[in-house]
Parts: structure tokens; sequence; C-alpha cells
């Protein structure tokens, strides 16, 4: 599979209610995970809000879109922010399983 022949990783990200919501759509993988590490890079360097990152729209992520959600995780404990993985696909839940993450983010099935 080459990085030409799926499509492109959408990212949109929306300011609510104090709340930062970013909701990559697309596979997330070695190609694509840059894109979604730029944007949550620059969505995190400022700012206080708790930040939701909804999956739903994620049918596939591979490590590389796993190490990426770490590092944003990381970055938002280094300034006490807040952050939550939403509405995990099959899929990537189990990834999340197999790897344990799920114990290290806080997840939920919705968006509150």
């Amino acid at each position: 599979m080459h990085g030409d022949d799926h499509s492109p990783l959408n990212i949109d990200v929306e300011q609510r209610d104090g709340l930062l919501v970013i909701r990559p759509s697309g596979e997330v993988d070695l190609a694509s995970s840059p894109v979604l590490r730029a944007t949550l890079q620059s969505n995190l360097a400022t700012g206080s809000d708790p930040v939701i990152i909804d999956l739903a729209g994620v049918p596939y992520m591979d490590s590389s879109g796993v190490a990426t959600l770490v590092e944003a995780l990381q970055t938002c404990r280094r300034t006490s922010r807040e952050l939550t993985l939403a509405r995990l696909t099959e899929r990537v839940a189990s990834i999340f399983k197999i790897s344990k993450l799920d114990a290290v983010f806080t997840v939920t099935e919705d968006l509150h």
C-alpha cells in the first residue's frame, strides 16, 4: 500500500464550550500520522482547555498513529491538560487494549 492510493486524512478542529475537539477522519498510518502529529502539536502548544480526540471517523490506526497520540498525551500532561480519546472504532479500540494503552489514556464512548 503506497501513500498515494488511500484517501488523505482530514482533521477537523473545533473549539466548543471550553473543550477542544480534534476529529481526524481516515486511516492513521505511517503516511498520515505526521499530519495528525502536526495538527496536535500546533493545537496543544497553547491553551488549557480539555482536549477530546474523537476517533469515530478512524477505521484503522497503526503503531505510528498510536505513538502520535501517546506523544500528545505527554504534551498535555506536562501542562496539566486533560486529554480524552472518544468513540474509538472496534479495530482501533483493540489496538489500545492489546498494547495496554487503554489503561494509560482516558477513553470514553461519547463526547462528554
